[in-house]
């Protein structure tokens, strides 16, 4: 008797990202797994750009499914994906990203022990040469040893690299769609997921290129952004825990700026004074939110 294989519902987002979609597509038909035991959803949220002519060269090789919605952001547009969902599980990624060749095999062979929790996978960065790209990347790397420490015990995912069972996905509720500018739905979903009781699992042989360029302009856009969503995830935690709003101690801040100083080498100067800009564009994001969420 073969191995069981389960039945996966690979969700993407994408938004005026025709490119990097058929790139992202282009990985899946190289994927490792039987081509009957997983379909691909891709969710066009509100792109004026037509995806029709893209989807159809893969129609051939994938089991391929084109939705819209009206713009609302990806946690909607995720939302919206997993409700047609057929698989037994949800793999979650982006349009700007590059599974693995093993993914949804090292994913069967994680669920098979451990159907029921949340996992999330390594993520690369696909664009070392980007100073502003590997710095955002490099923020998400400390994230990720610092909340995941105890690979068994995870507490944070982002969705670019999250598998889930497709039943508790939905009874969760999904991502919380108030979250529009992309930034905060997944660590809110996270907290929400473990409140609950579930638990989450870090399975690093599980892999996703990412290649998200970023000029400098975009990468304080994106922090400032990252800020806006840190200030509605602290509120709803707060409010789900019935506690007053906490932030991370003040060593969490100060081990982030001196995070690159021991991981790099030529660039790790630089690396830190774009870590530290990051901080300070987030502040200004969770501060701005805090004066227009109390003027509402």
């Amino acid at each position: 008797m073969g191995q069981y294989r389960p039945f996966f519902s690979i969700v993407i987002p994408t938004y005026h990202r025709p490119q990097q979609l058929a790139a992202c597509l282009q990985t899946l038909t190289h994927l490792d797994y039987p081509r009957d035991r997983f379909e691909v959803i891709v969710v066009d949220d509100g792109g004026e750009i037509s995806l029709d002519g893209v989807l159809a060269l893969f129609k051939e090789v994938l089991c391929i499914t084109l939705l819209r919605q009206p713009h609302a952001g990806p946690a909607g547009a995720r939302n919206v994906g997993a409700a047609t969902a057929k698989g037994d599980f949800i793999a979650f990624t982006a349009d700007d990203c590059a599974p693995a060749a093993d993914r949804l095999d090292s994913l069967a062979t994680r669920f098979t022990t451990r159907p029921d929790c949340a996992l999330g996978g390594k993520i690369i960065n696909a664009l070392p040469g980007n100073i502003c790209s590997t710095a955002s990347h490099l923020l998400i790397t400390y994230l990720y040893a610092y909340y995941n420490a105890l690979p068994a015990a995870a507490g944070f995912f982002t969705p670019n690299n999250l598998a889930i069972t497709t039943d508790r996905f939905r009874a969760m509720g999904g991502f919380d769609v108030s979250f529009v500018t992309a930034t905060g739905e997944d660590r809110e979903f996270c907290d929400r997921w473990l409140h609950t009781g579930y638990c989450m699992v870090y399975a690093s042989e599980v892999m996703v290129a990412h290649a998200h360029p970023l000029t400098f302009r975009a990468f304080c856009r994106q922090h400032f952004n990252y800020g806006r969503g840190t200030f509605r995830y602290r509120m709803m935690q707060a409010q789900r825990a019935n506690r007053r709003m906490s932030l991370e101690p003040v060593r969490f801040y100060f081990n982030l700026l001196r995070y690159p100083l021991t991981m790099f080498q030529g660039k790790k100067i630089r690396l830190a004074m774009l870590l530290g800009i990051s901080q300070a564009a987030n502040a200004a994001g969770f501060f701005w939110e805090r004066i227009r969420e109390s003027l509402v």
